[in-house]
């Protein structure tokens, strides 16, 4: 399948050579290639710059975005959550029909509060927008032609492309969405990436708890030490 994997991040990284190693035809997205591939310096997470990543990984392909998204069939959104609504829309007409894979998370970083959340690398980044909105259903209602499924949101994406490397894969990953075929889109890929649990929250309002869901992931990951995955145990049907 040919799958875009928009954002050059460490996230988007662990997807694209995990689908590259899968034998999909994989390109991946970014605001402007020349100036991506001009980077010389880490980024702010300490991450190497792409073209040094990217020589690793000859048959990966780097676009600008809409370039990206119109030469795929299955998108997949890693786009930092500040900018991805902005830019999904301006390239909205090459994801007409598509499924759109979003792991977004919609950090405001350094925000000015009251009561900040001192972490490890700073002050913990806001949700914007939380509890009334998401940013999976913002995308949904600017792309009303793409089929948009949240998911791979609680967990670290090199875990997320490679479960096993916790608990031996016995973990739990979550997808909600308003497209059955979209959903059994993501869900085929996830079990190519070796997932076994995958739960269906239902509509894609459940983005809502997803999302939210990433302040309890860091202050679960501060404790430990390290990460970890979420097992859902089943009780009985009521």
């Amino acid at each position: 399948m040919k799958i875009a994997v928009l954002g050059t991040g460490g996230g988007g990284r662990a997807h694209a050579a995990k689908l590259l190693e899968l034998g999909h035809e994989v390109v991946v997205g970014t605001r402007d290639s020349q100036v991506t591939l001009g980077r010389t310096e880490p980024d702010f997470m300490g991450i190497e710059p792409f073209g040094q990543w990217l020589a690793d990984y000859p048959g990966i392909e780097l676009m600008n975005f809409g370039d990206a998204a119109g030469n795929a069939e299955f998108v997949i959104n890693g786009i930092d959550g500040a900018n991805a609504l902005r830019v999904l829309t301006d390239i909205g007409g090459h994801l007409a029909g598509k499924t759109v894979m979003d792991y977004a998370v919609p950090f405001i970083y350094n925000p000015q509060q009251a009561h900040p959340w001192p972490t490890p690398w700073g002050v913990m980044p806001a949700l914007d927008p939380v509890d009334s909105d998401s940013l999976g259903e913002r995308i949904q209602r600017a792309l009303p032609e793409a089929k948009v499924v949240k998911a791979c949101v609680t967990q670290e994406q090199d875990t997320v492309v490679n479960p096993q490397r916790i608990g031996g894969g016995d973990h739990t990953i979550f997808i909600a969405g308003e497209h059955a075929d979209a959903k059994e889109q993501v869900t085929g890929l996830l079990r190519s990436y070796g997932w076994q649990d995958i739960l269906d929250l239902g509509p894609l309002v459940s983005a809502r708890g997803m999302e939210m869901y990433s302040h309890m992931h860091s202050a679960i990951q501060f404790a430990l030490g390290g990460q970890f995955g979420i097992k859902v145990v089943r009780g009985p049907a009521t």
